[in-house]
């Protein structure tokens, strides 16, 4: 007799096993997604400062290719270009440390005439507060800060470790940039023949490569917007009479490298320090600065400097900026779009190095153009 078969698939939908083959494989992607993101937050003491590094060797790649094109000796072009960056971070340091120790007597001065005056508001305008509700309150905020003495002293002590755990990752970060710098190829060439099998290698070197250049793309692009976006509305404070426009400027420069919410939180806190010392005429006229410089930014200078080969939907950005800060803080939302302009020239890469056999029958074989990013203008 011959034996039934029980199998099940002819009397299943079509539409419905695909659903279910296209379901299996999203929920492992998914979950693959999950577990490399909980081991990038459980190891961010090595991945966030390996990640800092790449960027940083993105920035400086440039200049060691330029040297080692004047026949410098890679190593000595490497020392070059970290002390030349060192020497400029340091600078910066510097002034920014200098100007804060000059101009906070000024500011402090200007703070108090400020709550004197909403002081002075408060007891004599229309809320009618008296002298002794007043002192009521400042008792009060006294009493919390003395109650909760145990808790802001773990606090500080908590800082103290974290002041450690951040020179640790300079350092570690220090040393993967001058290794990456010196010998990046190699490195990207290692990974590539261990991780990858033999038949997919040159596609995939070739994926790493113009994501690298994407990335270098998008560094360059955007320190040249941070330093507009710092200068112009530096130049602002500075006509306005805000005290410590050079740290606040420094503060916009470093708020500029995480996309959108940088920009706004680093204008708000140049428009609050506005209000506080100088009134709300000023605070109206830092703020119509602020907006200005951020659509000239948004507008002219982020299509015109990035371009194509690294041009990503606002939507993704925010959502991307939205999923750094919760995975890894500050450092994600910092290091979310650089990873995304690399993951989508990589990808792009990848597609359009498929392999002829790999196309529907009938598509063309052509140029799409997209091979390569575009140059940074």
């Amino acid at each position: 007799m011959k034996a039934r078969d029980f199998r099940i698939e002819p009397d299943v939908p079509v539409v419905l096993r695909g659903a279910a083959a296209y379901s299996w494989r999203l929920l492992i992607s998914l979950a693959a997604v999950v577990v490399l993101a909980y081991l990038i937050n459980y190891l961010a003491v090595v991945t966030v400062p390996v990640a800092i590094a790449l960027l940083l060797s993105a920035l400086f790649a440039p200049v060691v290719r330029r040297l080692v094109n004047w026949r410098v000796p890679r190593g000595l072009a490497t020392a070059i270009a970290v002390i030349v960056g060192l020497a400029v971070v340091g600078g910066v340091l510097y002034l920014f440390i200098s100007t804060v120790i000059t101009g906070l007597p000024d500011l402090t001065n200007q703070v108090s005439a400020s709550i004197e005056q909403i002081n002075t508001w408060l007891r004599d305008g229309p809320l009618h507060i008296s002298q002794d509700q007043l002192q009521g309150f400042l008792d009060q905020i006294v009493h919390w800060l003395q109650t909760n003495k145990s808790v802001i002293t773990n606090g500080a002590l908590s800082t103290a470790a974290s002041v450690g755990e951040a020179l640790t990752g300079i350092l570690l970060c220090l040393f993967t940039l001058i290794f990456f710098l010196h010998d990046g190829d190699g490195i990207w060439r290692f990974l590539v023949r261990v991780l990858v099998p033999g038949a997919n290698r040159d596609r995939v070197e070739r994926a790493g490569r113009r994501g690298f250049i994407s990335l270098e793309h998008y560094v360059r692009a955007t320190v040249l917007v941070a330093l507009v976006d710092a200068v112009g509305i530096g130049i602002g404070l500075a006509i306005v009479g805000v005290p410590l426009a050079v740290p606040l400027a420094a503060l916009v420069f470093l708020g500029a490298f995480i996309p959108i919410i940088g920009a706004v939180l680093t204008g708000a806190v140049a428009v609050l320090v506005a209000l506080v010392t100088k009134g709300l005429v000023a605070a109206l006229i830092v703020l119509a600065i602020v907006v200005l410089v951020m659509q000239l930014e948004s507008h002219v200078l982020q299509p015109l400097l990035l371009g194509r080969a690294v041009k990503i939907h606002p939507l993704a950005v925010v959502l991307g900026v939205a999923a750094g800060m919760v995975i890894a803080g500050i450092a994600g939302a910092l290091l979310a779009v650089p990873l995304l302009a690399v993951a989508n020239a990589s990808i792009r890469s990848l597609w359009n190095d498929r392999a002829p056999s790999a196309k529907p029958e009938g598509e063309a074989e052509k140029d799409t153009g997209d091979d390569e990013p575009e140059p940074v203008s």
